[in-house]
């Protein structure tokens, strides 16, 4: 089933960020249309055998949701941007 998957996205873009990896994954659905796939992963060693595996988060944006979804992400960066240029460290 997951090979099935794969054959669903039409672009990628992987992005790395420290210890997480963002996926932008373009997908198209049964009907022809198109939809984002945005997957966090994050590395995981266990402590007890030190096997590796990975955290996964999933997100799927349809194209009806685009706008707001970046106007409500541009909001809150802008806002988060804002807040930490006049922070006080001490």
């Amino acid at each position: 089933m997951e090979e099935k998957r794969d054959l669903e996205i039409v672009f990628s873009k992987a992005v790395k960020a420290g210890k997480r990896i963002y996926y932008f994954d373009v997908k198209k659905n049964r009907s022809g249309e198109y939809y984002l796939a945005i997957t966090e992963s994050k590395k995981r060693v266990s402590a007890e055998n030190e096997s590796v595996s990975f955290e996964k988060h999933k997100i799927f944006l349809y194209k009806e949701d685009f706008a707001k979804f970046a106007d409500g992400l541009g909001e809150v960066t802008a806002v988060i941007n804002e807040m930490n240029s006049t922070r006080e460290d001490i």
